[in-house]
């Protein structure tokens, strides 16, 4: 009966962060459909339905993270204590640049670049953290503009000081053991815990009975490694730890197994039938 009564929705579309502070762009429609031509900043979208009587309390949707590649620019950073100079190549030079940054859509800032230079300074930047850096380019500088005439121009992720990881992956099981081989798998170091960009992983694999180990350096994509050339009967221990540019975090707990002597065997079956004379 309430969607009935229903004349219209309101669609607020309003983007984050907004140093501009102009209100919010508002949509009036009559069906529950609309398009959006936004760019790769971060909205919030506030919708809510009116009838005769007024208006409904209002719905938020924040438009998730892009993971556009098809850019045209490319984003050059460089730390300078705790600033960052940023420095890109414009296909073409637009009027203005609007730039965001930040650590997450909770934490973003904004600046309008109206000069033609190829670079600019950003301020205000912690170390160990990970800074999502957009630049967008705009042919009308005007606040309530940006909404709709901004089209991203490149996007990049910037460490001002990088650390170690605070810890090593996690969930490390060894499956598919055998005489001489066992497959290693593990859940990646979260980005939370990287403190800076995770170069890869190294895996370290010892015979207790020789004390003997080896190490394998692995990329940061790697969630498995296959041990091979292993002694059959022996107790081996395994650990990972992550590196970044900085150096190497924590390994993790020692995880031992044993192969076995004699490899897999497979089941045999003998059916025997008696005939009766």
């Amino acid at each position: 009966t309430q969607s009935e009564n229903i004349l219209g929705y309101y669609v607020n579309v309003e983007r984050i962060p907004n140093s501009c502070r102009d209100s919010p762009n508002r949509i009036f429609l009559k069906d529950r459909k609309v398009l959006l031509n936004l760019s790769m900043a971060y909205y919030r979208v506030n919708i809510s339905a009116y009838n005769k009587a007024g208006e409904s309390p209002q719905a938020t949707y924040i438009v998730p993270d892009s993971s556009a590649t098809d850019l045209p620019g490319q984003i050059h950073v460089r730390h300078q204590g705790s600033n960052a100079v940023v420095t890109w190549t414009p296909e073409y030079n637009p009027k203005c640049f609007v730039v965001d940054w930040g650590t997450g859509k909770d934490d973003m800032r904004m600046k309008i670049i109206t000069t033609t230079t190829g670079n600019f300074m950003l301020d205000n930047f912690q170390p160990y953290k990970s800074y999502k850096i957009v630049v967008h380019a705009s042919d009308v500088c005007q606040c309530e503009s940006f909404t709709r005439h901004e089209k991203t121009f490149g996007v990049t992720h910037f460490y001002s000081v990088e650390g170690v990881p605070r810890t090593g992956p996690a969930n490390v099981t060894i499956l598919n053991i055998t005489k001489h081989s066992a497959l290693v798998k593990w859940t990646k170091i979260a980005a939370k815990d990287c403190l800076g960009v995770l170069q890869g992983y190294r895996i370290s694999y010892t015979d207790l009975s020789r004390k003997k180990s080896l190490a394998v350096t692995l990329n940061s994509s790697t969630t498995s490694y296959h041990l091979t050339g292993l002694k059959e009967k022996t107790i081996y221990r395994v650990q990972i730890l992550g590196f970044t540019k900085a150096g190497e975090g924590p390994p993790t707990l020692s995880q031992p197994f044993s192969t076995p002597k004699y490899g897999t065997v497979e089941a045999l079956c003998i059916c025997v039938t008696q005939h009766q004379s």
